[in-house]
This record gives C-alpha cells, sequence and structure tokens, in this order.
C-alpha cells in the first residue's frame, strides 16, 4: 500500500537534491587514490576522516540521483563499482566488518575508533540495494562483501545478542540487548550464506513497551531518539510485515514519532526551540559538541540529556512515519530560521536556549543521509524496491516469520 503523498510540495525536492549534493561532492573521487569513493563524516572538522556509513547513504544517493536525472546512468554505475573496489581492496577492518572512521585517502583506521557492526550494516544496505540497481559488477562485487561478514565472531554466545563495538585495544564490549536501530543486523545476519546467525537473536532481545500519553504500547529505545526507529526503515519497507508475534515495526515507528513530537509540545515552556512544528530529538550537533537527544518513552534521565537542541533531520528522516506533521517541521525551519539553510541543505541542529541563537555550520552524513533516503521512499519508494529485491533479504524475511498483512483489513498473505 502507498503512502500518502497528499503533503508533497517543492520543498521536498530542493533538501533531496541538496542532500544528493553531499553526497556526490563531500567524496573522494581521485581515481588513483585508494580511498576512491569514500564519503566524509563530516563538512568542517577533520575533513580527511570518511564515516563508512556515509558510503552506504552514498551508494543509495546515486540511485536517486540517476532516478532524478541528476547523474546519468553510467557515471553512477561507474562510480558505485569503484567504490566497493575500495571496500574489496584498501579500506581497514576484520572478518568482514570495517572500522567507523576511516581515512579518506587511504581507508584506514581513523579516530582510534571502533570495528562497527550496525555502520557496517549501514553501509552493506547501501552495497545491496546499488547491487540490485545496477546489477553486473556492482551485484557480484556487493556479494563478495556480504558473504566475507562474519556475524557469528560479533555475536556474545552466552547471552545470544550481538555486541555494539570492538577494538584490538578493548575487545568486545556492549550488547544490542534491547530494541533500537538495529534490526537489520538480523535481515543481513539470519540469511547469510557464509556465517548466518540462528533466528533466535532477533526474537531474543528485549522489547520494553509502554504509552506516552494516548499514544499506547510503543516498544521504545533506551534513549528515545529517532534515528533508532529511522535507521533500519530506511532500507527494510516494513509497512505490511507483522513478525509471529505481531510486531509491525513500521507502525511503532508511527507512534513513536508521534510521541516524540508530543514530547516536544508538552515541554515548549521549558525549551524555546521545541514546540509543534519543531520537534524530532534525534543524534545531532548542538552548542556542546554531538549528543544525543531524546525523549519519552525512554530509559535516561532526559533532564540532563537534553539542551534544547533540535535538529531537522529528526522531523525529515521520519517523514514517511509523520508526513504531514514532517513537512510541516520542513516549512517552519525554511521559513523561519535562513541560518539553518546552506549548501547542502538543512544543517544539523539549531538551539534557541543557548546563551545566543546557536546554529550548526556543518552537514553530518549520516544525517543528510537518513534525509535523503526517506524522503525519496515518501516520494517513490525507491530505496525500499530495490533493497527488499535482494534474494538473501527476502529468504531473511521468511526465515525471522515476517508475514504480510493488508493494511486495510489485516488479511494475512504469504511472502513471495
Amino acid at each position: 500500500m502507498s503512502l500518502n503523498k497528499l503533503y508533497g510540495n517543492k520543498l521536498l525536492e530542493k533538501e533531496l537534491k541538496k542532500s544528493y549534493n553531499f553526497f556526490v561532492k563531500e567524496v573522494n573521487l581521485n581515481e588513483n587514490s585508494k580511498g576512491y569513493g569514500l564519503i566524509r563524516d563530516k563538512t568542517i572538522i577533520d575533513k580527511e576522516v570518511a564515516s563508512i556509513a556515509s558510503v552506504g547513504y552514498g551508494l543509495a544517493a546515486l540511485i536517486i540521483g540517476v532516478e532524478h536525472k541528476w547523474i546519468n546512468y553510467e557515471k553512477a554505475n561507474k562510480r558505485a563499482n569503484k567504490t566497493l573496489d575500495t571496500f574489496i581492496n584498501n579500506v581497514e577492518g576484520q572478518n568482514g566488518f570495517y572500522y567507523h572512521f576511516i581515512n579518506i585517502e587511504n581507508g584506514k583506521r581513523e579516530w582510534n575508533s571502533e570495528i562497527s557492526i550496525i555502520d557496517t550494516a549501514i553501509f552493506i544496505c547501501g552495497a545491496i540495494t546499488a547491487g540490485e540497481y545496477f546489477g553486473g559488477e556492482v551485484k557480484e562485487k556487493a556479494e563478495i562483501l556480504y558473504k566475507k561478514i562474519n556475524w557469528e565472531w560479533y555475536r556474545n554466545k552466552d547471552t545470544n545478542y550481538f555486541y555494539m563495538g570492538y577494538t584490538p585495544e578493548r575487545g568486545f564490549w556492549g550488547h544490542w540487548d534491547m530494541y533500537a536501530e538495529q534490526l537489520m543486523l538480523y535481515v543481513l545476519g539470519v540469511s547469510s550464506p557464509t556465517f548466518p546467525i540462528s533466528k533466535d537473536m532477533y526474537y531474543e532481545f528485549k522489547r520494553k513497551k509502554t504509552d506516552y500519553k494516548d499514544i499506547k504500547d510503543i516498544i521504545y529505545t533506551y534513549c528515545g531518539t529517532l534515528f533508532t526507529y529511522q535507521y533500519s526503515h530506511a532500507w527494510i519497507d516494513f509497512r505490511n510485515l507483522k513478525d509471529k508475534d505481531g510486531v509491525n515495526w513500521f507502525e511503532n515507528s508511527v507512534k513513536a514519532t508521534k510521541a516524540n513530537r508530543e514530547y516536544c509540545i508538552d515541554n515548549k515552556e521549558k525549551f524555546k526551540t521545541y514546540g509543534e512544528n519543531s520537534w524530532g530529538l534525534t543524534a545531532c550537533l548542538s552548542p556542546k559538541g554531538y549528543i544525543a537527544c531524546g525523549a519519552k518513552p525512554c530509559d535516561i534521565n532526559l533532564n540532563t540529556e537534553n539542551d534544547g537542541t533540535i535538529s531537522p533531520c529528526g522531523a525529515i528522516g521520519s517523514i514517511v512515519f509523520t508526513p504531514k506533521e514532517s513537512i510541516n517541521a520542513m516549512e517552519y525551519y525554511y521559513n523561519n530560521f535562513t541560518k539553518l539553510w546552506g549548501k547542502y541543505g538543512f544543517k544539523d541542529g539549531y538551539n534557541l536556549d543557548a546563551n545566543k541563537p546557536w546554529f550548526a555550520k556543518e552537514y553530518i552524513g549520516i544525517d543528510k543521509g537518513i534525509e535523503i533516503i526517506m524522503i525519496e521512499n515518501y516520494i517513490n519508494g525507491t530505496i525500499w524496491k530495490y533493497f527488499m529485491k535482494n534474494i538473501y533479504v527476502k529468504e531473511a524475511l521468511k526465515l525471522l516469520d515476517f508475514s504480510e498483512y493488508r493494511r486495510d483489513n489485516y488479511d494475512k498473505v504469504t511472502i513471495n
């Protein structure tokens, strides 16, 4: 069932195009470089540092660019192909996983960063989607990279949870022990032809559930930040899927997004930045650095975590869940804050509660990435369409006991 597009307008295409420009301009396109295709983490600080998640979103951006005729198919295909060569040959990692932050010129580890399971997953989702779209060598290389990932290596055999992080100096730490942005890990891991995980991992993480006001039975994330309800949904079209326990993750994200907005409305007297059209608490830049702003329901103390910062990517990244409210927020930002708009569209955050009004000066790849993919999915469903075509994704949904249902009458049908 297609999303309601009654609220589409020209601002969506503006933000889509400007977000696309981030991924085609903040990229290493030196064909003699070992870092060809690597994309910056952010635009100002440490410009030599790339993010593997930025590259995943950048591969999706190439598809979007072709579909909107901003780049021709042949050029985009070549860029995607050579980018995957960079990961096959040069990007540093272990057991098929990669370091979160890498040098944009050579693919080597930066900032003593971790070998990241979630950022590797975002990259490989982008590679799989590009493979389905371009076919040929891109599809072959995406499959090579996917098959290299040893999901079992990143699993704690005692708890049957994925670890959260790993460095050679520290070893493994943390666990994905409750719902967050990690649903893609189980979809990618369970149907791996080389290192598959048990489907039990998907059903064993905690699903804490509560209400916020009249919004009932939200399966919530630890910090309540919106990106945790968005990232897996950028790739996996959960709209018509229920697991064997009856959970529909798309509808859960709708509820969590509405709760996030209600929380901002409820606290607009406390923070001047918050309001009915200024909402979407998520991880972003703030006057005190990069922070994870959250909303209820959650398990953290929001009085110490939140400082009044709002990031446009919060509401924009939820456009598939709350189209009217998200577009109203976009129009509010665009019409009221000229300092929040620049060469790549909306900047990363703003705060009217600081000593003087604060506006971010830079852009972050993962935040522009969730914006471009979710806007495109809202308008055309493009990234969902190609990711969901992949044979391993289809097989994973079967293995995890997802069934399709019709949203009009909830009659169940079998996944093809």
